[in-house]
């Protein structure tokens, strides 16, 4: 029964993803990815419970299948996080450990029904060599694939701070867990047999489904604000004035000089002091830089010299120090804390107190106690 728990959950997650109207290239990624770890369990299930056995001719259809769930796992993450992988004899290098796979199986797939059964009866009698490659070759390039997709999740959520000033909903933590899941799954499966291993991808399909009901943006995609970025360096027309004989070496790449630099600096620090635009919740590095008819990249390099911090860290140290301002007031002590930090741009109380203790080196707490001694 709990075999067939996940199978269903698998199929339904599909089903959830097909019916999904104007899917991403992300989404048919996860499609295809889903139907194939469903189709996988069916096989699982199907061997365990010997039902195979009735339709030989279906033996060793999955030999490759647990190869290429590693595959797409990091196709996914390639595309979620914004680096799709377009070239197609790049795609079909991924897809070749499965070829293998499947190529040095052709002796055993001229075997006839009575054979196969035979050998499957008896732990791949005949076949060990190809039991211990097919083995190594699942375990190898599950652990490659998924080890690969953590440190594109990891550089993701560094890049993000760059351009977004609230990350929460975009850090991909539930796929760097579903990542490292997979390694742990490819770790198991060197040692353990395949009832086992059948029952952790179960729970592993059971927690998909749970993060798909908590997190919504499991199931979407989207790389508006890489589209923003580009449609901006295409269009802007407004540039620094520039010298590029007095360019700092940091900026050389850019040609963005000091003067330019102090200039956009002396602008920044304006705007967010008449116009608050730090309390935005959803600001990010492409908005501040239309509001002030600049390119994001010379943004960027003006808050990480100037500041020394990224955009995130920037925007958010600017909020506590408002928060700080608000409850301080005596009037705002009806209010609880979470509330002015919200007014101040926070979204979650959990990003709030990272930033406050980053900023202060303090809970709220214990430095608002300090102040009032």
């Amino acid at each position: 029964m709990f075999f067939i728990l996940g199978i269903f959950i698998a199929i339904f997650l599909s089903f959830l993803l097909l019916i999904k109207k104007n899917k991403s290239r992300a989404d048919k990624i996860l499609v295809l990815w889903l139907i194939l770890i469903s189709i996988n369990q069916i096989f699982n299930y199907l061997n365990i419970t010997e039902i195979t056995y009735q339709y030989p001719y279906w033996l060793g259809v999955d030999f490759g299948m647990p190869v290429m769930i590693g595959v797409f796992l990091y196709f996914y993450v390639r595309e979620i996080t914004g680096t799709p992988l377009n070239s197609t004899p790049k795609i079909l290098l991924h897809l070749l450990p499965t070829l293998l796979v499947y190529l040095l199986a052709i002796p055993f797939y001229c075997l006839t029904g009575v054979e196969k059964i035979y050998v499957y009866k008896n732990e791949g009698i005949g076949y060990e060599w190809y039991v211990i490659m097919n083995n190594l070759v699942i375990a190898i390039s599950g652990l490659i694939y998924s080890i690969w997709s953590i440190i594109l999740i990891k550089r993701h959520q560094i890049k993000i701070q760059d351009r977004f000033s609230n990350t929460d909903k975009k850090e991909l933590q539930w796929l760097r867990l579903l990542s490292f899941g997979f390694v742990i799954i490819w770790l198991f499966s060197a040692f353990f047999d395949n009832r086992i291993i059948f029952s952790i991808v179960v729970v592993f399909v059971l927690c998909i489904a749970v993060f798909g009901i908590n997190q919504l943006n499991i199931f979407n995609s989207n790389s508006e604000s890489e589209k923003a970025v580009i449609k901006l360096k295409n269009n802007s027309n407004k540039e620094p004035n520039l010298k590029p004989n007095t360019v700092a070496e940091k900026y050389a790449k850019s040609g963005l000089n000091d003067e330019a630099a102090s200039e956009i600096y002396i602008n920044l620090k304006k705007m967010m002091k008449d116009t608050s635009s730090y309390k935005d919740v959803n600001l990010t590095l492409v908005e501040l830089s239309k509001r002030l008819e600049i390119h994001p990249n010379y943004l960027s390099q003006v808050i990480n010299e100037k500041e020394g911090k990224n955009f995130y860290n920037y925007i958010n140290s600017l909020r506590i120090e408002a928060f700080i301002s608000l409850a301080s007031l005596p009037e705002n002590k009806k209010y609880t804390m979470i509330s002015l930090a919200y007014d101040c741009g926070f979204s979650t109380k959990s990003t709030f107190n990272k930033h406050f203790k980053l900023h202060t080196g303090k809970t709220p707490t214990e430095y608002f106690n300090t102040v009032n001694i």
